[in-house]
């Protein structure tokens, strides 16, 4: 008998929850600090959680600085499911032995530490890795050197080039970040107590030069974080980041790689260009084919769909109103690649995205979107677009013949950070969707708006700024920021970019400004997707500085890690028939 279309999906279902419910269906046995020595002879050491049963089963694999005891739940769960479980610390963290660097060892360890996995007598030979941020890492770095035994990585909210979006952006220092987290997320173990006591005192942010941070001048005498300066002694991208970048060995990998990201998350754009990256270079058919993205309406995490300000739904949570099951997905997406499982993931459509503003779903068959149309936004003003009570505006004309737009920057009075993408202390700094109205009433902070939509108005995709602008100093930054403003006066951040002049034609080769001269800027605000409901309008912030998220460009041209020597520059905007200065939205149609 033929069953109706509904009783079969419901069929399905039925089914699918009780493979799930057999599926884990294992005892588990721990096994804790068990070793393996790397190629030069460093020993690491790994928790391995694993189904107390006869049989060979599939690895699972974290690679971890943030100490391997903290996976204990996903041990029991993976393991219960029918997986070979192993969390291990890195190089120089916690039980492992060896000197703790970021990134620096993770290619080598990762190859030899998935080998040895793959080989153990209870495993079947196939490894998955899996994590999120600096775990990212320790996966794509591992994929990068292609160990024979890998069979795909879910790399969850990371990045996809060091220098670019992990340490700096657009040549701005990722101040916020790299404080907080060297200090108080990776201070070294004998340090982390009084660490944790001092960690995130705001007054610190504005100490310079920036080798000053208090909590890390220890790493000058006892080896507190000496990555950190490292960091400040390579502002431009030379070999120090090269040899280190995900995106320039796309190629070399020949994994499929499930990316999990967040529109407010500090490595957001890093997500989805791991996945464009993959798919048109991988070094195999399956790593082209088998690339997959999910970008939700989160930050760093947790992802329970609070994001700052704003509560996006109960769609943006599990059905029971809990965080998004990260581990669930990727379990679901690992027993269709290592065990073979037919579950229905391997029919669903590669991207998935939460479209804000509809606080919704959408899968996608790419990205960026194909139906997407870049679409120009011109900047006008009479000359006065400074501030939120400025004539500044937004239109899809282009100018005639308008007054620029100017504004004085003084680094030791900056415009202050309110949310967006951040990372690692969301106490002191939080991250996400705030009302930029405070930023937005300051004189220095010029504001373009649009008419209020009269029907909805998408834009999914990469959005950039192409400005044109002088300045008195010789160096100087330019920020954007776009802005959903709600009928009541909400102006909510959506995205934003930073760009510091003398990285304007290059983030290899420095190129200081002749004051006074117009030239053009290329502002990458990274990407978002929301919906413009009908009553909102579209806005656009441009400033110089976002404090403390960046270091404060001191407008000398002097280096920013050892100068304190500031001077205030009078920065101007243009937007005229020479100088059509546009912010470039990918408008979806209806």
């Amino acid at each position: 008998m033929r069953l109706p279309r509904v009783s079969l999906v419901v069929f399905a279902t039925l089914l699918t929850t009780l493979s799930a419910i057999c599926a884990e269906r294992y005892e588990v046995t721990i096994e804790h600090g068990v070793a393996t020595k790397m190629r030069d002879g460093v020993t690491l050491r790994a928790d391995i959680y694993r189904p107390k049963a006869e049989g060979k089963f599939p690895a699972l694999l974290e690679r971890t600085p943030y100490d391997k005891r903290g996976g204990v739940d996903f041990g029991l769960r993976a393991a219960a499911r029918g997986y070979v479980v192993i969390i291990q610390d890195v190089r120089g963290r916690y039980t492992s032995e060896g000197e703790w660097y970021p990134f620096k060892h993770e290619s080598d360890d990762g190859y030899d530490t998935v080998e040895w996995a793959a080989a153990l007598p209870y495993a079947n030979g196939k490894v998955g890795m899996f994590g999120g941020s600096y775990v990212g890492a320790t996966q794509m770095l591992a994929a990068i050197a292609a160990p024979p035994h890998l069979a795909g990585i879910f790399p969850i909210v990371t990045a996809s080039n060091y220098h670019e979006n992990w340490s700096y952006q657009g040549g701005a220092f990722e101040q916020w970040f790299s404080e907080s987290w060297t200090s108080s997320s990776l201070a070294q173990d004998t340090h982390a107590r009084r660490v944790r006591e001092n960690s995130g005192a705001m007054p610190w942010v504005s100490r310079l030069p920036l080798t000053n941070y208090p909590l890390l001048e220890l790493g000058t005498t006892e080896g507190l974080a000496p990555y950190f300066f490292d960091w400040l002694a390579h502002p431009s991208y030379d070999d120090y980041w090269k040899q280190l970048s995900i995106e320039d060995h796309h190629g070399k990998i020949l994994v499929p790689a499930y990316h999990f990201g967040g529109w407010y998350d500090i490595f957001q754009e890093g997500t989805w260009r791991n996945y464009v990256g993959i798919k048109a270079h991988g070094g195999s058919e399956a790593a082209r084919r088998g690339q997959r993205l999910i970008i939700g309406p989160w930050y760093h995490g947790p992802f329970d769909g609070k994001t700052g300000e704003i509560d996006f739904g109960p769609t943006a949570r599990n059905a029971d109103g809990k965080p998004f099951d990260a581990d669930g997905l990727m379990l679901r997406w690992y027993d269709t690649v290592l065990k073979g499982e037919s579950n229905g993931i391997e029919r669903e459509k590669p991207v998935r995205i939460f479209v804000l503003g509809e606080n919704a779903w959408r899968d996608e068959d790419d990205w960026p979107l194909a139906r997407a149309k870049d679409t120009r936004y011109y900047l006008h003003s009479g000359g006065g677009a400074n501030s939120l009570m400025g004539d500044g505006n937004l239109s899809t004309e282009a100018p005639p013949a308008e007054s620029p737009d100017r504004f004085v920057y003084d680094p030791a009075e900056p415009v202050p950070t309110r949310g967006g993408g951040l990372c690692c202390d969301n106490t002191h700094l939080a991250a996400g969707a705030f009302d930029q109205r405070p930023v937005e009433a300051r004189n220095d902070v010029l504001v373009f708006t649009t008419s209020a939509f009269k029907q909805d108005f998408e834009v999914t995709g990469p959005v950039s700024l192409e400005l044109y602008a002088s300045s008195s100093a010789v160096d100087t930054d330019f920020t954007a920021k776009l802005v959903d403003v709600w009928p009541n006066g909400f102006a909510q951040n959506l995205t934003d970019g930073i760009l510091r002049a003398r990285y304007r034609n290059s983030q290899e080769k420095p190129e200081f400004m002749n004051p006074g001269e117009v030239y053009k800027f290329t502002i990458d605000l990274w990407a978002t997707s929301n919906v413009f409901k009908a009553g909102h309008k579209l806005r656009l912030e441009v400033s110089s500085s976002n404090f403390p998220r960046f270091d404060r460009n001191l407008n000398t041209g002097e280096p920013a890690a050892s100068s304190g020597r500031m001077v205030k520059a009078t920065n101007a905007v243009y937007h005229d028939r020479e100088h059509p200065s546009a912010l470039v939205l990918p408008v979806v149609p209806k």
